[in-house]
């Protein structure tokens, strides 16, 4: 039995997936908010997490894993010195969902990811 195992697969392969991921993980730390379908949402919400936990702890160490996960350097600054000290006295729920309804072209739901606070 395989319960409570494993990720969403998104209909893509893990390298596509892991890309997928790295990208709107990026584009959620640079915008603080973006659109998206429900299951990728749902992805990213603990992806982004488990970032912003990383970037709590501040170290070198902790800015090169976060480095090895998003694609800009910029971007894993701002996690860093801007993001992370707004989350410092939050234990975690870093990221909040808005489902928005179903998307007009081919009816998948619509979800809106943002940064909390």
């Amino acid at each position: 039995m395989r319960h409570q195992l494993g990720n969403r697969k998104l209909g893509r392969p893990s390298g596509h997936r892991s890309a997928l991921l790295r990208n709107q993980a990026t584009d959620l730390f640079r915008y603080e908010r973006i659109r998206t379908t429900e299951p990728k949402a749902k992805e990213l919400r603990s992806f982004a997490e488990r970032l912003i936990t990383l970037a709590k702890r501040g170290d070198l160490h902790a800015r090169r894993q976060i480095l090895a996960h998003l694609y800009d350097v910029r971007i894993a600054n701002k996690l860093v010195d801007e993001l992370a000290p707004r989350f410092a006295e939050r234990p975690g729920g870093y990221v909040r969902l808005f489902h928005l309804g179903p998307r007009r072209g081919d009816s998948a739901p619509v979800a809106q990811v943002e940064l909390v606070l």
